[in-house]
Order: C-alpha cells, then sequence, then structure tokens
C-alpha cells in the first residue's frame, strides 16, 4: 500500500514556508500541553508526529506570527477532534457527536466552559478569545457558519459508519465537502492574512465553484494519502474506499482512478481561474489574493504528507479526557 501512495499528485503551485516555522512548532506542543489534549504519553507522540506546525505554516506562508499561532492551533484542535470522529468509540454514535458539538457551538457563541467541561472545550474557548480580539464581527459570524457544517459532516458520516454501509459517491462527496473542513480552513486563512472576502465574491457563484473544486482537492489529496489507514480502521468516508466497493475497483487501481481525478480538478481549477472575467480593478485584487490562499493551501497540504506521520497508525483511540 505505501508504495501505492506514492502517487505523484498534480499540484503547479509553488511551495511556501512561513518564515516563523521554527518558532511556530515550539508553540504548537506547549499549546496542546497547556489545555492537557493529549493526555497519554502515546497520544503526545502521535500527535508531535503528525507536525501539524508545518502544515500551518506551508497554509500561512505570508501571515505574522501572532495570526500563524492561532491559525496552527485551530489546526490542531479541529485534527484532534477529528481522530476523536473517526478513530475512537465515537465514530458510531452521532447523537453523541451532536452533544459534544452543540457544547463547541455554545462556547463559540460565548459561553464560558466551567470545570464540568472536557480539556477541549476549555482550548476552544482559548481559541474563540484569541480570535474574536483580532477578527470583525461579520468574519466571526461566518466562521461560525462554517464551524457549524463541519460538525453537520462529523455527525453526517457516523451515521453512515452506525448503519454498516459504504456510502455512494454522491453521498461521499456531501459529506466529505462539509468533514474535510475546507470551508472552515479558507474562512481561518482570511484571518491569518489580515484580509476578509468582500460579500460580492462571496456569493458570486463562480468564487463558489473555486472553493469547491478547492475543497474537493484538499479531500481527494487527503483520502489518497490516508487510504490505507482507513481501509485498516474500517472507516468508508474515503473516495479510494468508495471506488474500490462500489465501483469493483482493484485497489492499486482505486488508488489510481483517485489521483486521476485530484489531478483533473487541479486542471480545472487552473481553467476556471484563466475563464475569470474582470470584475474592475480592486475586486480583481481582493480575488487575485483569495486564489492565492487556495493555491497555498493545496501546495501546502500536498507538501505535508511527505513529512508527516499521521497516517502510519491505525490503533484505535480511547476517549481520552472524553
Amino acid at each position: 500500500m505505501q508504495q501505492l501512495l506514492s502517487s505523484g499528485l498534480y499540484c503547479p503551485f509553488p511551495s511556501q514556508i512561513n518564515k516563523h516555522v521554527d518558532i511556530l512548532e515550539k508553540h504548537a506542543l506547549e499549546w496542546v500541553l497547556r489545555f492537557n489534549l493529549q493526555a497519554s504519553k502515546t497520544g503526545y507522540q502521535r500527535f508531535s508526529k503528525s507536525k501539524f506546525f508545518l502544515l500551518a505554516a506551508s497554509a500561512y506562508p505570508d501571515c505574522d506570527l501572532e495570526e500563524l499561532k492561532i491559525g496552527n492551533d485551530w489546526l490542531s484542535w479541529v485534527f484532534i477532534w477529528d481522530d476523536q470522529c473517526d478513530m475512537s468509540e465515537l465514530k458510531k454514535q452521532p447523537e453523541a457527536l451532536k452533544l459534544f458539538q452543540q457544547r463547541f457551538i455554545e462556547i463559540l457563541k460565548g459561553s464560558e466552559p466551567t470545570r464540568h467541561d472536557i480539556p477541549i472545550n476549555h482550548a476552544l474557548a482559548d481559541l474563540r478569545q484569541r480570535t474574536s480580539e483580532r477578527a470583525s464581527e461579520k468574519w466571526f459570524n461566518y466562521f461560525l457558519h462554517c464551524f457549524e457544517q463541519y460538525c453537520h459532516g462529523c455527525v453526517e458520516e457516523a451515521a453512515i459508519r452506525a448503519q454498516g454501509i459504504v456510502p455512494n459517491i454522491n453521498t461521499y462527496m456531501r459529506c466529505r465537502r462539509l468533514s474535510v473542513g475546507g470551508y472552515l480552513f479558507l474562512t481561518i486563512s482570511e484571518f491569518c492574512n489580515n484580509y476578509m472576502l468582500s460579500d460580492i465574491l462571496r456569493n458570486h457563484k463562480t468564487v463558489k465553484q473555486l472553493e469547491l473544486i478547492t475543497i474537493d482537492i484538499l479531500a481527494w489529496c487527503n483520502d489518497v494519502f490516508s487510504a490505507s489507514r482507513e481501509m485498516d480502521s474500517g472507516d468508508v468516508h474515503n473516495l479510494v474506499i468508495v471506488l474500490h466497493y462500489l465501483h469493483k475497483l482493484p485497489l492499486n487501481k482505486a488508488i489510481k482512478r483517485a489521483a486521476d481525478m485530484h489531478d483533473e480538478k487541479v486542471k480545472s481549477l487552473i481553467n476556471l481561474e484563466a475563464s475569470l472575467p474582470s470584475f474592475g480593478k480592486d475586486i480583481d485584487v481582493d480575488l487575485a489574493k483569495y486564489i492565492s490562499i487556495m493555491h497555498s493551501w493545496i501546495s501546502g497540504n500536498l507538501n505535508w504528507y511527505s513529512l508527516t506521520a499521521r497516517y502510519e497508525t491505525t490503533d484505535k483511540l480511547e476517549l481520552v479526557n472524553f
């Protein structure tokens, strides 16, 4: 399987790294320890080897240090929660997930955690405070909408796992576009770059199409590299696995097909960008910056897979601190 994953996915966008990357590594580990998000030695080692800070430094190459730290901690928080959704007992318990995530929403809307709250809730409150201090209310409300979409995707995937079925391609796509957190992280990229997409562009159908294509690229890149772990853990929310089971493709051909689909999406993104009309000088500059953010995420995400050990383990996670 590992040989099959050397797929050479297509990415014409240059890979960059934030100049604060060395400072970020130390901060990332200290923040996780501060909130006791990895209580066991094994969990902490797994987190350290995942090198999420390198993903943050690649996805946010131009932002200042404080915004970079916040962007990194959002990444860490989401990945830690994502592991609970995918690899613990919660992965087949949609109603239990809803309860946890309802509390997340309450905290993001201003509720203060108490001594009865779990560590991840306290970490979330810290992120809310640090983010809201530097963000506009309008941006934060849109971010909250994206966060709720992400949570909904996690619950939908858990409901499918509980049924013991492999989703069809359309159901897989609908859930994956939410659970991969693409909209969430593109919005965090706006924050990290002290930038907010104008209403004209955010509501434009072509910009929405650019976002959707970018999110598919991020999801399918992840699916190619995580297929081994997810197959061993019995997960089904992966393009490779859907193609393998529902299209009756041998595993090597399913991986090749998923890689080809990824590459076709990258080319369609480039073609769509080339066909964009002019919206006027100021709006064109605004859109170019947003496209640059998408490119950084695509290249940074792909580059990270050659550096992380996140997908080398298939160990079931315990509900640590939950």
